[in-house]
């Protein structure tokens, strides 16, 4: 008999999951208070990557991310995905330098660029830095559209998404959660996947698993569509910035966002101004909206993915950084739900060491 799984969120992390569980055999439904995209997927900016302030297990992670989002494309074509490369030089030149050491090192494609090379790679910038760096392999996908082909898939191939149902609680018996209780009723299942973002830590409390998230606020600016300005992905001093497929310019005072302060409009509005200064033949560039997103970010920075000590039948999947990890976590998750297999780059980032 397969497996039954819940899956609670529709984010990008919840879809990869629920995607990956789907294709493998399992019986999966999915069930989210937000509509498809959850709640911080729309307002991210993107950007995958195994960049600067990563120890070294971290960026391994990262790294076999990076090469699942490959697969994943091949998977599903006409996901939103393309590897356009980084672009920057937001640190001190000697913290740049020490970071393109250590990174190239573990094998990370760096290039150092001058400003006539870094004119080549985004020719409208209106200062260009004289020392910055390049990563050619970094990319972008767009967030909500990648969410919506892989819970549709998941649907195609079986899969129940239930929207704008809201999980009251987790229902256990024996030290054991059989299912979810939710606005709409009870639902059995062999194992509960808690993928709800900021959410997670609530939901996770009804079963006594205590879940130690941030959940720090960013501002990103979002442009109307316009003929395109940018070739990737640019991380300048003051200013992170991107253009999306469907020619939007975002940005934000960094990939996280911006602070947006006492007054949002007002911080979208220099934001936006700062990022019109930085392009040429932005003349026609316009303000559409701005998002203030709140990325689940676990205590000490690092992913939260694994099962509960002392509860059995449910599985933690929280973190900042989902754009990048997700379709490595769909995988790995699966396989350790499904047979017992936790992947040897998990090892750091299980609930255990909350409590220790």
């Amino acid at each position: 008999m397969s497996k039954q799984v819940i899956v609670i969120g529709a984010g990008i992390i919840g879809a990869s999951i629920a995607w990956n569980l789907t294709r493998a055999g399992a019986r999966v439904t999915v069930i989210a208070d937000s509509g498809v995209g959850g709640v911080a997927t729309p307002n991210t900016f993107a950007w995958i990557n195994a960049s600067w302030g990563n120890p070294e297990p971290y960026f391994r992670l990262r790294i076999r991310a990076m090469a699942e989002w490959t697969r994943l494309a091949k998977d599903l074509p006409g996901i939103s995905l393309a590897w356009c490369g980084g672009l920057y030089w937001d640190l001190p030149a000697a913290e740049l330098e020490a970071y393109a050491a250590e990174h190239s090192a573990w094998g990370y494609g760096i290039s150092q660029v001058d400003s006539v090379q870094a004119a080549r790679i985004e020719p409208n910038l209106v200062e260009l830095p004289v020392f910055a760096l390049h990563v050619a392999e970094e990319g972008v996908a767009e967030p909500v559209a990648v969410t919506r082909a892989l819970l549709a898939d998941a649907e195609r191939h079986g899969a129940r998404i239930l929207a704008g149902a809201v999980v009251t609680a987790l229902v256990e018996s024996n030290s054991r959660v059989t299912g979810v209780d939710t606005s709409g009723g009870l639902f059995a299942a062999d194992e509960v996947v808690i993928a709800a973002g900021v959410g997670s830590p609530d939901i996770a409390a009804t079963a006594g698993i205590k879940l130690q998230l941030e959940t720090p606020p960013g501002l990103i600016v979002h442009s109307r569509p316009h003929e395109k300005l940018l070739n990737g992905l640019v991380l300048a001093e003051r200013l992170h910035m991107r253009q999306t497929a469907e020619g939007r310019i975002i940005a934000g005072s960094d990939f996280g966002g911006a602070d947006p302060g006492a007054d949002a409009a007002a911080t979208a509005r220099d934001v936006f101004a700062a990022m019109k200064a930085m392009l040429r033949g932005a003349d026609g560039l316009k303000l559409d909206f701005h998002t203030v997103g709140y990325r689940p970010t676990p205590i000490d920075g690092f992913p939260i993915i694994g099962r509960a000590e002392g509860v059995n039948g449910v599985y933690v999947a929280v973190m900042h950084s989902g754009i990048t990890l997700a379709p490595a976590v769909g995988l790995f998750a699966t396989r350790e739900i499904l047979d017992g297999a936790r992947d040897p780059l998990l090892t750091p980032y299980g609930l255990e060491r909350f409590a220790q």
